[in-house]
């Protein structure tokens, strides 16, 4: 038997791989810690099957309070990705668990997936393919006519953290002016990227482009919706390569069917895979991919290597690298290796 118990979901995973678990393993197996994969129904399934575990590697599904409640000598909770939405982090708090997630790892792939977006919409690609494929050659240049060269328009970032940052410095030598709103981040920390320091309002009325970025927590939920739409260009793109849950899916809709604003690049929705009968799936002016901006190659050993290392810390006595609930490492009685991050870890 394992000296510690990493209990995971089974069935539940993001990548292609299934329940291999040789990259976490480099880092857990040194320390004699074992990954066993549970098969629960319920809560009380669950709670049954983990109670015991000394830390929690969390795939997939939600973990609600009552399931951490149900954690007897849980230690640590990692999560695979950049988002803990999945994890009721207050919970975790109260039980004072660390909870881990991986906030650097996936930053340049999915900075180029925004980018990717924003100048497909703006040279309105799909379209342009289209018209190729249906033998309408000659229509594709006029259709350009209607539009402005990319130099000069305005990028809206909402939320500065470290993909927003990437996709600054992937934009600014595209010529356009870049205008950023994060409560949370310093004015001084925006100026080196040449990105201007603005209220949520001058983002929404100025930017030609606006690219969403902000993390799902229950501040930011359906952070854009109506009035926000509202306030936009008739001309501006919408990109979101964050979450879906920051925006009232149905206020977008409504935004793209009577021209509000002019379309909207996607990476993430708020129900996923969307209902086939999503409005969004048959407009022209939409450009959607299934939540793949972090995919690359790398994706899986990356992310795995990280949640075994965070894990293998705590299970032998560390402080993890990235902790979203930094508070509860103070009163634990894990060693302290590092200083607090003066960076924003959950979201960025």
């Amino acid at each position: 038997m394992a000296k510690f118990k990493v209990v995971t979901p089974a069935g539940a995973n993001f990548g292609p791989t299934g329940g291999d678990y040789t990259y976490e393993l480099e880092a857990l197996g040194p320390i004699d810690a074992e990954i066993v994969e549970v098969n629960a129904s319920s809560e009380n399934e669950f709670i049954s099957a983990a109670n015991d575990a000394d830390a929690l590697y969390a795939r997939g599904g939600r973990l609600t309070k009552r399931m951490i409640d149900g954690l007897d000598r849980c230690k640590v909770i990692s999560v695979g990705s950049v988002g803990v939405d999945t994890v009721d982090v207050a919970a975790a708090t109260g039980k004072g668990i660390p909870v881990t997630n991986v906030p650097d790892t996936f930053i340049e792939e999915v900075a180029d997936h925004a980018l990717t977006l924003i100048l497909g919409m703006f040279r309105r690609l799909v379209t342009q393919d289209r018209l190729v494929r249906e033998g309408r050659w000659r229509e594709g240049r006029p259709e350009l006519y209607h539009f402005p060269r990319l130099m000069g328009q305005t990028l809206g970032l909402i939320s500065f953290g470290h993909v927003a940052r990437a996709v600054a410095m992937r934009a600014k030598p595209f010529g356009v002016r870049i205008l950023a709103y994060d409560p949370f981040i310093e004015e001084l920390v925006m100026s080196p990227y040449g990105v201007e320091p603005a209220t949520l309002a001058d983002v929404l009325q100025k930017s030609d482009i606006i690219s969403m970025h902000a993390p799902a927590t229950n501040g930011t939920h359906h952070m854009l919706s109506e009035p926000q739409f509202r306030m936009m260009k008739k001309t501006a793109l919408f990109i979101n390569t964050g979450r879906g849950p920051t925006v009232d899916e149905a206020a977008l809709i409504k935004a793209l069917q009577e021209g509000w604003i002019a379309g909207a690049g996607l990476d993430v929705l708020e129900k996923e895979p969307p209902d086939a009968n999503n409005p969004l799936l048959k407009m022209n002016n939409v450009i959607l991919t299934a939540h793949v901006a972090s995919a690359s190659s790398r994706f899986d050993p990356a992310r795995k290597r990280r949640v075994g290392q965070e894990l293998a810390s705590v299970l032998g006595g560390r402080w993890p690298r990235a902790c979203v609930n930094p508070s509860v490492l103070e009163k634990t009685q894990l060693t302290r290796w590092q200083p607090y991050s003066m960076e924003r870890g959950p979201g960025s």
